[in-house]
């Protein structure tokens, strides 16, 4: 690629990750302020879990429409409005007043946010050199665990709790009406060459025709199990640690914040190595670190030596790898570039539906019956799942 293409590249990258991590961080922002929304609409924590639900349904659903549809008309014509669409939505949320209210606007921002996620990644994909593929989807993915799981908490809580958690909502709006506006005006889209075919409109029949690919299935099984891990370590991971090891709640948040950091780490690193090693073997390893990773919050000697039980964490987060590995790369690596949004949404809409929708309502079950020491095991079970996926991946796809 010539000079002027690399730096368009690089813009391109560097609007998307902020763009992401944006979206990430206003999709956690729910949780986070959860200790906040509850007392003051009343709220049970079965409805926090629904409202969870909810949105992860919706994101799931609307991020195959919105990104086959994308496939159809281009990225930027949708991509640009939806972004403008989660952030109205946001301020929305901070106008809610009851259960009813905030679970219509949570479910409608998860439908507007489900497309971004598919979108940007099919946009990165399409605009990236061959040899960097990999590097720059994980530069784009990993924006999630620096800004989502990392600026998010302290942003969000330290706000609600300066301004109430109304005030969250309104300002964590602003970043993306800036960013839709950086998207309309500074990245371009290629409609021609290895991207869309010319003259051709991505049909129904074309859809359909991603389920005749073996690695599509085998990602769709990767992600499920990969949700699963993620949702079910971030929500019941504190929970454990304070009510069953008896740690302050700073405790939970400087653990957690060792591994969203690891996450930011290995999700830059993952891959990149996969441009050089292949999707397979790296996707592989991820998943053993990510196997490793509830179980360690379950060694009670490890609390004893906090600095080592972080470094662990730390190593062993290897989430943002392996959604970009999992649901970006190898789907897209497989299946031809004019399909890709859709590719994405399909393998995303397994993963939402049993680790978004599924796998927390059965593990809050379980946890009433054998503790919340359960949750952290089926999480490890879905790494291990991630694991038998990355084994099952068909040669190729290879990294260019």
């Amino acid at each position: 690629m010539n000079q002027g293409t690399n730096a368009g590249e690089r813009v391109l990258v560097a609007i998307m990750f902020v763009t992401w991590g944006v979206v990430f961080l206003d999709r956690m922002a729910l949780p986070y302020l959860a200790p906040y929304i509850a007392p003051d609409l009343k709220l049970t924590g079965s409805q926090i879990g629904n409202l969870v639900a909810m949105m992860s349904i919706c994101w799931a659903v609307s991020a195959l429409v919105f990104g086959a549809l994308s496939d159809r008309i281009g990225r930027k014509v949708v991509l640009v409005p939806m972004v403008v669409l989660f952030s109205l939505l946001s301020i929305l949320s901070g106008f809610a007043h009851s259960f009813v209210e905030l679970l219509i606007v949570r479910g409608l921002l998860g439908a507007a946010e489900g497309p971004c996620w598919s979108i940007i990644m099919a946009f990165v994909e399409e605009r990236s050199s061959p040899l960097h593929r990999g590097r720059n989807i994980g530069i784009v993915a990993s924006a999630a665990a620096i800004i989502g799981l990392a600026v998010a908490p302290v942003l969000t809580t330290q706000i609600a709790a300066l301004f109430g958690w109304r005030w969250a909502f309104f300002i964590a709006a602003v970043p993306g009406f800036v960013m839709a506006l950086l998207i309309a005006l500074f990245t371009e889209e290629e409609n021609t060459g290895t991207s869309r075919q010319p003259g051709h409109r991505v049909t129904l029949r074309d859809m359909a025709s991603l389920l005749g690919y073996r690695n599509i299935w085998v990602s769709a099984l990767g992600a499920a199990g990969f949700m699963a891990w993620t949702f079910l370590f971030s929500a019941f991971g504190p929970l454990y640690i304070t009510e069953v090891e008896q740690q302050a709640g700073t405790i939970a948040g400087f653990l957690m914040g060792a591994a969203g950091l690891g996450s930011f780490i290995i999700g830059l690193l993952g891959p990149a190595l996969s441009d050089r090693f292949g999707r397979r073997p790296v996707l592989a390893v991820q998943a053993i670190l990510c196997t490793i990773l509830p179980l360690a919050l379950m060694v009670h000697p490890l609390y004893s030596y906090l600095w080592v039980l972080a470094g662990i964490l730390f190593l062993t987060q290897a989430g943002q790898a392996i959604a970009a590995i999992c649901i970006v790369l190898v789907p897209t690596d497989s299946v031809p570039r004019n399909l890709a949004g859709s590719a994405i949404g399909l393998t995303t809409l397994a993963g939402e539906f049993v680790g978004g929708f599924i796998a927390p309502i059965a593990a809050g079950t379980l946890v009433a019956e054998h503790g919340l020491a359960a949750p952290l095991w089926i999480a490890s079970a879905g790494a291990a799942v991630v694991f038998v996926s990355a084994l099952l991946i068909a040669s190729p796809p290879k990294a260019g």
